[in-house]
């Protein structure tokens, strides 16, 4: 099996990281929450040879969905994320968008169970629910290319806050321990900051041994 590659373009006021994956040698692409200008983004990897084929979602607040009507109107990918995150996505107070002046929602194509997988390609990312930043956050884990998509459940040695809407501190604890059980050597890229791993996380960050 060829290399999974994963570029990162930072986007927005919140510096997100913004995601799109593809198997070296392989045009069909994943994006992973895009900030903002979905159309551009499109243009810009399709110039790279690109091809998006689905766009996910790994919690539904303003900073990271705000590219993904555009992004799926352009490609016509179809959009996922976790069946609890519906309520959220459709919602611009739960989501916080009227708070930057401009009320966005997204109705997910496909909404997913906890362990169901995305397929596209020769790529495969399962679905871990990991609520606690919102009710129905998630992550996106590749188990053969041991790479994790943690939104912003787990950051470089920090978490993500829970003091927003739907957030739960206790419910978070679970999360981080259910990540936990990754093996070491898995790379973790967050919704914003340092690229970090597993074994990094829980040597070094003091909400994963809480």
């Amino acid at each position: 099996m060829e290399e999974l590659n994963v570029g990162c373009i930072v986007l927005g006021i919140l510096e997100n990281n913004c995601y799109f994956i593809h198997r070296e040698g392989e045009t069909d692409t994943i994006f992973i929450d895009p900030n903002s200008q979905g159309d551009k983004l499109f243009v810009r990897l399709r110039e790279k040879g690109l091809q998006i084929k689905a766009i996910l979602l790994t919690h539904g607040h303003f900073d990271h969905i705000m590219g993904a009507n555009e992004m799926r109107e352009v490609s016509e990918a179809k959009i996922y994320a976790s069946e609890d995150e519906e309520e959220l996505l459709r919602d611009p107070q739960l989501n916080s968008s009227y708070k930057v002046g401009r009320s966005y929602t997204v109705k997910p194509d496909i909404l997913l169970k906890d362990g169901e997988e995305v397929s596209v390609g020769s790529i495969k990312l399962k679905m871990i629910k990991t609520p606690g930043h919102t009710a129905g956050g998630c992550c996106f884990y590749s188990e053969e290319d041991k790479v994790l998509f943690s939104g912003d459940t787990l950051f470089c040695e920090s978490v993500g806050r829970t003091d927003f809407e739907t957030g739960n501190a206790g419910v978070l604890k679970q999360s981080l321990r259910k990540l936990a059980e990754l093996p070491d050597d898995v790379k973790v890229y967050p919704g914003h900051g340092e690229f970090t791993t597993i074994g990094h996380e829980k040597m070094y960050n003091p909400y994963m041994n809480m």
